[in-house]
C-alpha cells in the first residue's frame, strides 16, 4: 500500500507539473499576440530559455536555499531506494521539484510580457539566473517552508501565519513587481509616446494567438492550484470551484470594465485566477467569484491608468495584473477566507494585509537591485537601430515568417 501510495501521489504530482509548465507556452503565446510582429520570435525564444536558465539555477541553488535539500547524492538515493527521511520513495521529491520549478520559473516569464521589445538578450538571462537561484527562492521559502522565523512572527504578531496557498503573493506579486523595477529602468518604448507625452496606440498583432495564450494559461492553472496540495489524500474540490468561480468573475468584470474588448477579457480571466490562488483552499466559492470580479476590474482599470497616466510602459500589463491583482489575491484571503464570510478560517486581515505588502516590497528592492546593477554594468536595453528593426532580426537574425518575408524582399 505504501508504494501504491506513493506511485499515486508522484503521477498526481507530476501531472501538475506538466500542466503548469504548459502555462508556458501560455506566457509566450500572449505576448506573441500582444507585442508586433517584428517581436513575436524573440517572446518564443525568450520564454523557453528563460525556463532551461531557471531549472539550473533552481537545482542548483534556488531549491536548496528554499528547503535545505540538494541534489548532490546517487541516485539510489535521489529516488528514495536508499533510504532516508530527505528523499520520498519512488522519487517523490524528484517530481516535487520539477512541480517546484515550474512556479519559479513563471518569475521571468511574467517579466518578459512587461520588458518586451526592447531588453537586451542575454543580460535578461543572466536577471533570470539571479533572481530564479536567489531572490525568489529566499522569499519562497520564508513563505512555504517556514524559513528565517518570518511566519513565527507573523502568527506572534497578527494572529496567523501568512496564508499563499498557491502563490498570489509568492509567484504572482513578486514577479509582477519586479517587472514594474525592470520595466521603469528600461524605459518606454520607441513612439509610444509623442513629444507632449501623450500615448500612441500600438495594437496587438494577432487577437487569435493572444486569445490561445490565455486559454493555455487557464487550463494550466487547474494544476497550479489544485496540485498544489502535493498529495492525492490533501486533494480538494474546493480549490477547483473557486479557481473556476475566480475566473468566470475576472472574464465578466473584465468584460463591462473593458467595454468588450478581447484583451481585457483574456487577460480578465487570468487576473481572477492571480487573485484566487493565495486563498482558493480556504475561501467560500462566492467569495471567490468576488475576489476574481474584483481583480477583473482592478486589472482593466490600472491598466489603462499605468499606461496613459504614470506613463509606464509595461506591454502585456503585468505589474497589474500580476504585481496588484496577486497583492489583492493575499488580502482578500484575509477576508473572504474568514469564517464570518463562509470561508475555512485560519487567517487574519491583519496577517495577510502585512504580508502581502512585504512580498510587493521585497520584490521591487530586489527587481531595483538586479536590473539596476545590470543597467550601469552590462546594459539592458537595445540600440534604437536594433529597436526599430525589431528584436527578432536584431537578437536572432530571424522573422516569424521567414520565407514569406524572404519573397517579400526579392
Amino acid at each position: 500500500m505504501d508504494n501504491i501510495t506513493a506511485g499515486a501521489d508522484l503521477f498526481f504530482v507530476l501531472m501538475g507539473a506538466i500542466l503548469v509548465f504548459a502555462m508556458h507556452a501560455g506566457f509566450a503565446f500572449l505576448e506573441v499576440g500582444t507585442v508586433r510582429h517584428k517581436n513575436q520570435v524573440n517572446a518564443l525564444v525568450k520564454i523557453l530559455v528563460d525556463f532551461a536558465m531557471s531549472t539550473i539555477a533552481y537545482f542548483f541553488i534556488g531549491y536548496y536555499l528554499a528547503y535545505g535539500t540538494h541534489f548532490f547524492a546517487d541516485a539510489s538515493v535521489l529516488t528514495g531506494a536508499a533510504g532516508g527521511e530527505t528523499f520520498e520513495a519512488q522519487g517523490l521529491t524528484l517530481v516535487r521539484f520539477f512541480f517546484l520549478v515550474t512556479f519559479a520559473a513563471a518569475i521571468p516569464a511574467i517579466i518578459s510580457g512587461g520588458i518586451a521589445e526592447r531588453a537586451r538578450f542575454w543580460p535578461q538571462l543572466i536577471a533570470t539566473f539571479l533572481l530564479v537561484s536567489l531572490f525568489y527562492p529566499f522569499f519562497e521559502g520564508m513563505i512555504w517552508n517556514g524559513n528565517y522565523g518570518f511566519q513565527d512572527w507573523m502568527k506572534a504578531s497578527f494572529g496567523a501565519e501568512f496564508h499563499d496557498f498557491a502563490g498570489s503573493v509568492v509567484v504572482h506579486a513578486v514577479g509582477g513587481w519586479i517587472a514594474l523595477a525592470a520595466v521603469i529602468l528600461l524605459g518606454t518604448r520607441l513612439g509610444r509616446y509623442n513629444e507632449k507625452g501623450r500615448l500612441i496606440g500600438i495594437p496587438p498583432s494577432s487577437i487569435p494567438w493572444l486569445a490561445l495564450g490565455s486559454w493555455l494559461l487557464c487550463v494550466g492553472w487547474f494544476g497550479f492550484n489544485v496540485m498544489t496540495a502535493g498529495s492525492l489524500k490533501d486533494a480538494s474540490g474546493l480549490v477547483a470551484i473557486n479557481s473556476l468561480m475566480a475566473m468566470t468573475g475576472g472574464i465578466i468584470a473584465a468584460l463591462i470594465a473593458g467595454r468588450n474588448d478581447p484583451g481585457f477579457v483574456h487577460n480578465g480571466a487570468l487576473a481572477g485566477l492571480v487573485a484566487v490562488c493565495a486563498g482558493s483552499d480556504i475561501m467560500h466559492p462566492l467569495g471567490s467569484l468576488a475576489t476574481g470580479a474584483i481583480a477583473g476590474a482592478l486589472f482593466t482599470y490600472m491598466f489603462e491608468y499605468c499606461q496613459n497616466k504614470l506613463k509606464v510602459d509595461d506591454v502585456l500589463g503585468v505589474w497589474p495584473l500580476h504585481g496588484l491583482c496577486g497583492v489583492w489575491g493575499g488580502i482578500a484571503a484575509g477576508i473572504f477566507g474568514l469564517t464570518s464570510l463562509g470561508g475555512l478560517g485560519g487567517v487574519t486581515f491583519m496577517s495577510q494585509l502585512v504580508g502581502s505588502l512585504l512580498g510587493a516590497a521585497y520584490a521591487l528592492m530586489a527587481g531595483l537591485i538586479v536590473y539596476g546593477v545590470l543597467k550601469v554594468t552590462l546594459g539592458i536595453r537595445l540600440s534604437k537601430e536594433e529597436e526599430m528593426k525589431g528584436a527578432d532580426l536584431a537578437i536572432h537574425k530571424i522573422g516569424a515568417n521567414p520565407e514569406q518575408e524572404l519573397a517579400g524582399s526579392r
